[in-house]
């Protein structure tokens, strides 16, 4: 086996893999490891996730190699069924081939975990919070799409349509992994159905992913850093909406994040999930300082304007998605507002695994 294994869009590292694979399967057959029940989770996770991505290349290269000696041997004798069904099979492994890649790209130390994304509509009043609104929709049905459950932590709906923000938590496998490529700006440009001129508007908006974390995680907060604001729930949600002041507001002074909850009735549980949802920020923006990146996972630090864009979505006067960081473009915009991302993710992480970070040409 050639170390390491290399897929057309990332490298996975075999021999560290098989190294950690039997490091964590020692640790498994260690009765005392449930003594910590989370901990022992999280070595199970770690280990079933590994097992999975060695055996699939293993699967895949197998097949490969059982498939080329049939067409040799068909070849040999004049047979070319023999040569015709390999082949075929071959190419039916497209798909295997395609997941192992996926998951060398989805590598990071938290890429597996669930994820929490926040939207924020830019300036421009009703026209942005109605682009916001779609935004939101569009990735709860990729999310659906992916098998990923959806919950609405905290949504602030707009003055006449659309949200003002809203903070998403997305749980499944590779949520956060697949959802950091879509952190950035998203344009729209379009006729307003809100210009009684019927003028050609653009609005922005923007989306930031950051893990959900494990509560094992040591992240120091200091209670004197927070203000902590409670308010009356908005939107769907009950009887109990409008009625306590059961929302609530974390403020984490020295870094400026932000994060709410309104999901549940009770003020205390609010409290709990956005301080999860407060550890899990803080814990983005220290991996973040260690792979040196410039920017941080919060929608504070950039501007929902001109410049910072990562995808414009135009549809007047023609119909066109692009991504302005790997050119990836396609004209089916009603496919990509209805959910259907999951080309542009790819896209994206395999523009990261190659180390890409100029953007392309812009479009009017």
């Amino acid at each position: 086996m050639s170390s390491p294994w290399v897929c057309s869009g990332g490298i996975f590292d075999w021999d560290n893999s098989v190294r950690e694979l039997a490091e964590l399967n020692a640790k498994a057959e260690d009765s005392s490891i449930w003594n910590d029940p989370q901990k022992a989770q999280e070595v199970m996770r770690k280990r079933q996730d590994l097992d999975n991505r060695i055996s699939g290349i293993l699967k895949i290269e197998q097949a490969l190699k059982d498939n080329a000696e049939l067409i040799a041997m068909g070849e040999a004798e004049g047979d070319q069924s023999i040569v015709n069904d390999a082949e075929k099979a071959i190419a039916a492994m497209g798909g295997d081939i395609a997941k192992v890649e996926q998951d060398a790209l989805l590598s990071g130390e938290a890429d597996g975990n669930d994820s929490y994304l926040q939207i924020n509509a830019g300036a421009g009043g009703t026209e942005s919070q109605d682009w916001a609104n779609m935004l939101m929709r569009m990735y709860v049905r990729w999310a659906n799409q992916s098998k990923f459950k959806v919950e609405v932590l905290d949504q602030h709906d707009g003055d006449e349509a659309g949200i003002k923000s809203a903070t998403l938590q997305i749980k499944g496998h590779n949520a956060y992994g697949k959802l950091k490529t879509e952190s950035g700006v998203h344009r729209l440009v379009r006729i307003s159905p809100y210009d009684s001129n019927a003028r050609r508007h653009t609005s922005f908006c923007s989306a930031w992913a950051y893990p959900v974390i494990d509560d094992n995680i040591n992240i120091e907060i200091i209670e004197s850093d927070l203000k902590i604001d409670t308010y009356r729930a908005s939107g769907a949600g009950g009887q109990h909406i409008n009625t306590t002041d059961s929302a609530v507001r974390i403020t984490h002074m020295p870094t400026g994040i932000i994060v709410a909850c309104q999901a549940e009735r009770s003020q205390h549980k609010n409290r709990a999930t956005a301080m999860k949802m407060l550890k899990a920020r803080l814990y983005e923006l220290e991996l973040q300082k260690k792979q040196e990146k410039v920017d941080a996972a919060n929608a504070k630090k950039t501007a929902n304007a001109w410049g910072h864009q990562i995808r414009s979505y135009v549809l007047q006067p023609y119909q066109l998605v692009k991504d302005l960081r790997t050119g990836h473009s396609t004209s089916n915009t009603a496919a990509v507002l209805d959910g259907d991302i999951e080309e542009f993710i790819q896209a994206s992480l395999a523009h990261k695994i190659k180390g890409g970070d100029e953007n392309v040409e812009d479009i009017d």
